[in-house]
């Protein structure tokens, strides 16, 4: 099975080397691609609609190395898959509107939940609810498969990151899946992070291509799929067998850490300022880290660590339960964002010819300012 890993995610990696120049002279050439505005990052128009070389690349080492018993298990996973991209196709051609959008993902979510039996039945305890009824199940699975889908869809906005993620996410599932038996799946994810890989070749910075929504919706959606999959095998695993995770909300919260974090981060300043949570702004993380003056490329490989060390310690803490690692993992989240904000006020301040001494005195002197 290792050997099939690797065949699969190097099909996929010199498919997708191959398959990127020619979309980005394509792109070029008919001006699609990304153009500047207020509230992005980059300096130069560059195209985007990365995510069609992405999912055919995965789509063709999908179709060479996985046999047909495990295509047809995968069947409604695929279709859906297919159906999520030309929804991102479509927004990158054309903004759909916000409840468009939202329609798009809950209808490929309920063929998952009722054909495919992928969803949440189980909190792990927390709540003193260990399972529950359909009409819980349902609204509780197609939340969180909007949430984590959007919450990915946050972070591409930054060359390097989304990809990076993407591959940490997809060999730390992946890998879990195949050694506990569920092969199909870790195929999949070892297909999609071979193509990750390419195109990370042409999205590190400077960027030569994005991926667009094309790619963002359709790797949030896959991710949201294989997290409620890994709950859910994770929670059928026997006690004191070495690859289950007591606190498995914990763990999935671990491997998905930058966006569901940067998620709920900007949701929140923009509730305390008054505005909408869905109102665009440059407060997101990497905005944060890119104002403290690092670069983009250092932006994703230290955000890319933190992934790494959070997944590190949910494995190093996988015999503790999920009601002490999630309010930990709350509580680490909560005072790495003041260290953000604390950092970037001092900044602020200090730009103004004022010398803080304090916690204090930096928010007394930030308010004044704006």
């Amino acid at each position: 099975m290792p050997f099939n890993l690797i065949l699969i995610f190097f099909t996929s990696f010199v498919l997708g080397l191959s398959l990127y120049p020619v979309f980005i002279r394509l792109y070029t050439r008919n001006d699609i691609i990304d153009k500047r505005d207020i509230r992005k990052i980059h300096i130069n128009e560059v195209p985007t609609m990365g995510g069609v070389p992405i999912f055919l690349a995965f789509l063709v080492s999908t179709f060479i190395w996985i046999s047909n018993p495990e295509l047809q298990e995968q069947r409604y996973l695929i279709g859906t898959l297919i159906f999520i991209f030309f929804i991102g196709l479509r927004d990158d051609f054309v903004s759909l509107k916000p409840i468009v959008k939202l329609v798009s993902q809950i209808v490929p979510a309920m063929v998952i939940f009722y054909l495919s039996d992928i969803r949440i039945t189980s909190l792990y305890g927390i709540f003193d609810t260990n399972s529950f009824s359909i009409w819980l199940s349902l609204p509780l699975t197609i939340f969180t498969i909007i949430v984590i889908t959007n919450s990915f869809n946050l972070i591409d906005g930054l060359d390097g990151l989304a990809g990076t993620i993407s591959l940490i996410v997809l060999t730390a599932f992946g890998t879990w899946f195949t050694v506990v038996g569920h092969s199909s799946f870790g195929l999949l994810m070892f297909a999609m992070a071979g193509s990750i890989a390419a195109f990370l070749k042409y999205n590190w910075q400077p960027a030569k291509i994005f991926m667009g929504d094309t790619g963002a919706l359709l790797l949030g959606f896959f991710f949201s799929i294989i997290t409620i999959k890994f709950l859910n095998i994770n929670d059928g695993l026997t006690y004191g067998n070495a690859l289950k995770f007591k606190g498995g909300i914990a763990t999935a919260l671990s491997v998905l850490i930058i966006p569901l974090f940067d998620t709920l981060r900007i949701f929140t300043i923009r509730i305390i300022k008054r505005k909408s949570p869905f109102t665009a702004d440059k407060n997101h993380t990497h905005h944060v880290l890119l104002r403290l003056g690092l670069s983009h490329a250092q932006t994703a490989i230290v955000l890319g660590l933190v992934n790494l060390i959070f997944i590190g310690l949910s494995i190093i803490f996988r015999y503790v339960g999920d009601a002490i690692l999630v309010p930990a993992m709350l509580f680490i989240g909560l005072n790495l964002s003041l260290v953000l904000d604390y950092l970037i006020i001092k900044q602020v301040v200090s730009k103004k010819g004022k010398n803080p001494h304090s916690l204090l005195e930096i928010i007394k002197s930030s308010r004044k300012a704006s």
